[in-house]
């Protein structure tokens, strides 16, 4: 299924009005910038190999990648060798940690001021 929406947004650019991939409804209904707001956009300009506009459109989400990638093995090789793999979802502080970053990122980018004015997408 990652593959197949990772295919979907690298064939439909979300970087343009009206194209097949929805703009963020938390953006689109609440006129807000939410943590996610710029995901899809971000994926994209990462698909075609673009890491700076990647970064800008979403640095949290371009940052979380690599874990996301690691739950996604270690959940492969448990299934497929019956034994576990440490998952960072495992660890103690994660939650906790993972909840603060995105609350940070969200008051960052809610900020007027510059530079956090740029953070907006």
């Amino acid at each position: 299924m990652g593959v197949g929406g990772c295919v979907f947004v690298a064939l439909n650019d979300p970087t343009t009005a009206g194209g097949l991939v929805p703009p963020c409804p938390t953006k689109t209904l609440f006129g807000i910038t939410c943590p996610g707001c710029g995901t899809a956009r971000m994926l994209f300009c990462l698909l075609h190999g673009d890491v700076v506009s990647a970064a800008h459109y979403n640095a949290l989400a371009l940052l979380a990648l690599p874990l996301l990638l690691w739950s996604y093995f270690a959940w492969v090789w448990s299934r497929a060798r019956r034994r576990p793999l440490p998952r960072w979802q495992d660890w103690r502080w994660s939650p906790a940690l993972a909840a603060g970053l995105l609350a940070l990122w969200f008051v960052a980018r809610m900020l007027p001021m510059e530079p956090f004015a740029t953070l907006r997408v």
